[in-house]
């Protein structure tokens, strides 16, 4: 399913990227500072890392002097890529096989921009459907449940203790007073 967009008409080009070399708190205070998730790592152009936000929360659990971590001692090395010549479709399906959110776009290794599910949901919102299969969805089971009573009626209707059991949540009406929603689903329908 080619949708005629290329990868390199919705790539990001003005990347953040630093060098291997750069210590883990300048690369923390970078993505702090330009509100980013993830720095490209690049030896003169060509790309030899990710470092996301993930990477830095592992150092910090991890290493006891970030001050002499790199960003090339903790960075992501096996890299999905594209070519900024290829549809946006081809992209998305590469995302969702690997469970990315991004993708580097590169042209003989040379890092030339970034694509996002974001860039690909703002221009075509049509491919949500295949991009959610990227996020994992706490709770996913659950909230298609849920999901799936509101669309039966089945509404909560306030916020506090559970007539029936105590428990502290979102309540359901029914005629005999609130509960919450184990108890609701315990109810048998006469």
């Amino acid at each position: 399913m080619k949708i005629g967009v290329k990868v390199g008409d919705l790539m990001t080009r003005d990347l953040i990227s630093v060098d291997p070399s750069t210590s883990l708190v300048k690369c923390a205070r970078e993505m702090a500072d330009k509100n980013v998730g993830l720095l490209i790592v690049k030896d003169k152009a060509k790309l030899v890392g990710m470092l996301t936000e993930k990477e830095i929360i592992w150092a910090l659990t991890k290493k006891s002097n970030l001050e002499r971590v790199r960003a090339g001692d903790v960075m992501l090395r096996k890299l999905t890529t594209i070519k900024p010549s290829r549809d946006v479709y081809d992209a998305l399906v590469r995302m969702k096989k690997q469970g990315l959110r991004w993708l580097p776009i590169t042209i003989r290794k040379n890092v030339v921009g970034l694509l996002t599910i974001n860039d690909i949901l703002k221009v075509e919102p049509a491919l949500f459907e295949i991009a959610i299969g990227n996020f994992k969805i706490k709770e996913f089971e659950d909230k298609l449940r849920r999901k799936d009573g509101v669309a039966k009626g089945d509404r909560w209707a306030a916020e506090g203790e559970c007539e029936s059991c105590g428990a502290v949540g979102l309540l359901y009406n029914l005629e005999r007073g609130t509960v919450c929603e184990n108890c609701f689903e315990g109810v048998e329908e006469d």
